[in-house]
């Protein structure tokens, strides 16, 4: 194997390794010598807020600053449901297997679907709703979906038209997970933007933690009736920040002008490569991302080589003999470094072709 593409050294696992962009960190320092309003009430998070309420073209929707993504989801779930109303969600979804049972633990059930390449689809909803009718059971009352995807694909505008027709007419609530959002409204094939985000939804949040941010969520309640209280909720949960002019501070930075989606734009840029060389060195994909996010499927033999030079997510069991891997780009990903994993998988290929079907 050529001693050069054993240099690959970066991480590939995730899209929040690195802290902050720089422009960022500079709006925080900017901010940290000022003397700023506690609890969100700052100049900052006004301003973000004022931002972000503008792009998506919602003048009554509320923006709400959080630290994290699980936070966000169970602070708005919780929020939107009565005792009695559960999730439903994609099998694959973020709040059914990464997030610890944390919308349980509040008391709301979620209901899973299977996906089709990650997505939720009216049918699936349909199935769920068949299958709880009456007070003997949960009912149904909120879809849940992430865009991107946990598998780094995406909604087209006409998919959530679906399900927002299908909310419409069942009295449920749409809510989209953007932990990805700037991954998502930046990749090939995305015919959304962030206004029809907010007018398909009833609520939705802009991930910035994995986008360029040190930490923090936006999310953004576009329907009224689901607005009251919010505040008190947040602090109850103990979400809300003494200093929450270090997430509107950044906030501020991103949508200051089109940072947010320049981040999201480059991640997405060197996945496109990484993907387009790992296809053109012979290695099977679990399926096409657009995205930002990359499923390559190895050989045990050939992810142990790999683990020698680079970090990545083992995603799921393949077969006997392969197992699905997960390689993510993000904001700070530098082109030298896709180069070289791809430099390195050519050599590996070379040495030993890969063939997914376990024969």
């Amino acid at each position: 194997m050529d001693g050069n593409a054993m240099q690959v050294k970066a991480s590939f696992r995730n899209d929040y390794s690195e802290g902050a962009h720089p422009r960022l960190l500079q709006a925080l320092v900017q901010a940290s010598g000022e003397q700023n309003i506690g609890y969100g009430l700052d100049r900052h998070s006004a301003r973000a807020a004022e931002l972000i309420v503008a792009r998506c073209g919602q003048p009554q929707a509320q923006v709400h600053f959080l630290a994290g993504g699980t936070q966000t989801n169970l602070l708005a779930i919780s929020a939107f449901l009565r005792p009695h109303e559960a999730v439903i969600a994609v099998a694959s979804g973020h709040v059914a297997t990464h997030e610890t049972g944390a919308i349980e633990a509040t008391g709301h059930k979620v209901l899973v679907t299977p996906h089709v390449d990650g997505k939720l689809t009216p049918d699936g909803v349909r199935a769920l709703l068949a299958e709880n009718t009456g007070e003997h059971m949960v009912k149904p009352r909120l879809i849940y979906v992430s865009n991107t995807t946990e598998l780094g694909t995406i909604y087209t505008r006409a998919e959530l038209q679906a399900l927002r027709a299908l909310c419409d007419e069942r009295d449920l609530l749409l809510y989209l997970d953007g932990a990805r959002l700037g991954a998502a409204l930046t990749a090939e094939g995305n015919d959304l933007s962030l206004a029809d985000i907010a007018a398909l939804t009833h609520a939705f949040y802009i991930g910035g933690t994995k986008n360029g941010a040190l930490l923090g969520e936006a999310l953004v309640v576009v329907e009224p009736a689901l607005q009251a209280d919010l505040r008190y909720l947040i602090k109850q949960r103990g979400a809300m920040l003494a200093k929450g002019m270090v997430v509107g501070a950044q906030f501020e930075a991103l949508f200051e002008d089109e940072l947010f989606f320049e981040l999201g734009a480059h991640a997405n840029t060197l996945a496109q490569r990484l993907q387009a060389g790992l296809k053109a060195a012979g290695v099977q994909l679990l399926l096409d991302s657009p995205s930002n996010q990359v499923f390559p499927i190895l050989t045990h033999a050939q992810i142990q080589s790999l683990a020698q030079v680079t970090s990545f997510e083992h995603w799921q069991p393949h077969s006997d003999t392969h197992t699905v891997i997960r390689l993510v780009c993000s904001w700070a990903t530098r082109e030298q470094a896709v180069l070289d994993l791809i430099d390195f998988m050519n050599a590996l290929t070379s040495a030993a072709p890969i063939s997914a079907t376990g024969t």
